[in-house]
């Protein structure tokens, strides 16, 4: 069975009507908030992996360093 256009538009309508234009409109922005919140979390992971990435500098005591 395939959906057609004209069986989205009813079924947006019978929504529309069920829960009203501000619940709706309220859901959408939720949906934004968690997909804008997801978009962070991912570049921050991105951002943590360069970091960790970085070659590290040896602070290792030698001969010398002792006193």
């Amino acid at each position: 069975m395939q959906v057609g256009p004209w069986q989205i538009l009813i079924i947006a309508i019978v929504v529309l009507v069920l829960f009203g234009r501000g619940k709706i409109s309220n859901l959408m922005g939720e949906v934004g908030k968690g997909i804008t919140a997801f978009k962070k979390g991912v570049s921050d992971g991105a951002q943590e992996i360069e970091k960790a990435a970085e070659p590290t500098r040896d602070v290792t005591p030698t001969d010398k360093d002792k006193v």
